[in-house]
């Protein structure tokens, strides 16, 4: 049986739509060079080649794909079988990709959807559907196998945890979810072969292309209200870790095969149990890979011994969530975050050399106009090499999403504009939406300046 797995083209004017391998689907301005790996999608299609399966993917977005020429790819492949990564934020553009390739394909293929919306794993989504299949709530790898196990072999849909499907009375039924996979050393290594490699981009302080994306764990221990990820993929804040000689022999072989000069471990969060950290970096010193590589981690579970093992197994650049510069803002938003303990592990962060890159939000609950400023100026104060502001946006399925709707205070349930830059569909108590948009312009006008003020001071 032949499986197409893809993302598919996600664009807008002068913008292209970041959906897959990103934990926050949005869009990109024209001339970005950021690209996430689809490292779910990746590693169905390694699942389904390794049980026997003939798959093509094909991620659309991150080779520029007009919908002609993906259309293109899905009818010269022939496929039994199509399956799409979806978002919250894509859906309308997902829909309408959906109507226009059942048209193509006719009644007889099968066509399946997942990803980061939360109502694929409820009836009401595939119910007035017609055109779509099946859908899988969650971590989907291997349920997608074992669905398309069931597809060939005939066998009994009630087996595949998490799917929701009709029968042949056009009743639809709504499986649980299984358990999450416990050893992430099962999974096989995600396919590359069939992707543009060197167009996948996400360089923290500007580690060498091309660059090798990778995951060293799955998951987070944490409970931020506005983080719907580890709800809709992983229903809950579980955390399961790869040993640290899988994780090398992946990081080996991908540079051998594609020359990659530099790595980046895109965990939820990668530094959370610091024996098994240590342990990671012996075994990349033990290797001599000799690259340099960056991480996404929490500031708060840094040390000086941690970030010196880091540093000394070739760390050059990481990326801490802050979020905000108001400890009641961060404590209402669940994030258990110690301003105290960040401004700390970044004074170490930075003398020892190691990059780093703040992300900023404004919008969370009981935002205000001087909690915003405080934003702005921790941000300053901090003075990272790199930062990113935004405005909270609040996906289906995250607590954000329930607190907003409860409070009166969600603006718009329209994906196209769940953008977290240009618009915000949130208000607060004390700013409305033109408020919090005109914040985040101003932060992003201080800080241009502030970098034109650090550079003339060389």
């Amino acid at each position: 049986m032949k499986v197409f797995l893809g993302n598919a083209p996600w664009k807008k004017p002068g913008f292209y739509g970041v959906r897959a391998g990103s934990r926050w689907p949005h869009f990109e301005a024209d001339g970005c060079t950021y690209m996430p790996f689809p490292f779910f999608l990746a590693y169905a299609t390694s699942l389904i080649e390794k049980d026997g399966f003939t798959p093509l993917l094909v991620d659309a977005i991150a080779e520029g794909m007009d919908d002609e020429t993906f259309f293109d790819r899905i009818t010269s492949f022939g496929p039994d079988i199509i399956f799409f990564e979806i978002s919250s934020a894509s859906l309308n553009t997902d829909l309408r990709i959906l109507h226009h390739v059942r048209k193509l394909v006719g009644e007889d293929v099968k066509i399946i959807f997942a990803g980061a919306h939360q109502d694929l794993g409820t009836s009401n989504f595939l119910s007035d559907k017609p055109e779509l299949d099946f859908t899988l709530g969650g971590e989907y790898e291997f349920p997608l196998l074992s669905l398309i196990q069931a597809i060939r072999d005939r066998s009994p849909m009630e087996s595949v945890p998490g799917l929701v499907w009709r029968d042949n009375k056009g009743d639809v039924h709504t499986n649980p979810r299984g358990a999450l996979h416990a050893n992430l050393d099962d999974f096989p290594w995600p396919s590359r072969d069939m992707l543009p490699m060197v167009r996948y981009n996400d360089r923290p302080g500007g580690i060498p292309a091309p660059s090798l994306q990778v995951l060293a764990s799955r998951g987070c221990p944490f409970g931020c209200v506005f983080c719907a990820w580890p709800q809709l993929m992983y229903g809950g804040n579980s955390y399961r870790t790869r040993s640290p000689k899988d994780i090398v022999d992946e990081i080996e072989d991908c540079v051998k095969k594609f020359g990659f000069r530099s790595f980046y471990f895109d965990d939820d969060t990668f530094n959370v149990g610091k024996k098994r950290i240590m342990a990671l970096c012996q075994e990349i010193k033990a290797r001599s890979l000799n690259l340099p590589w960056a991480i996404m981690a929490r500031a708060d579970h840094m040390d000086r011994e941690l970030l010196e093992t880091l540093k000394d197994a070739g760390l050059h650049a990481l990326k801490y969530g802050v979020e905000s510069g108001a400890q009641q803002i961060l404590d209402s938003a669940c994030k258990g975050l110690d301003l105290d303990k960040v401004a700390e592990t970044i004074r170490i962060t930075r003398e020892l050399g190691i990059q780093y890159h703040l992300t900023f939000m404004f919008g969370l609950p009981g935002e205000t106009e001087e909690t915003a400023r405080q934003t702005m100026a921790l941000a300053l104060d901090l003075d990272p090499d790199s930062l990113q502001f935004s405005i909270a946006t609040p996906f289906p399925g995250s607590r954000f999403y329930d607190m907003l709707v409860n409070k009166g205070h969600l603006l718009s349930t329209n994906p196209d504009e769940y953008d977290g830059y240009h618009n915000a569909v949130v208000r607060t108590d004390a700013l409305t939406h033109t408020d919090l948009v005109a914040l985040r312009n101003e932060a992003e006008s201080m800080w241009k300046e502030h970098c034109r003020q650090r550079r003339a001071r060389g």
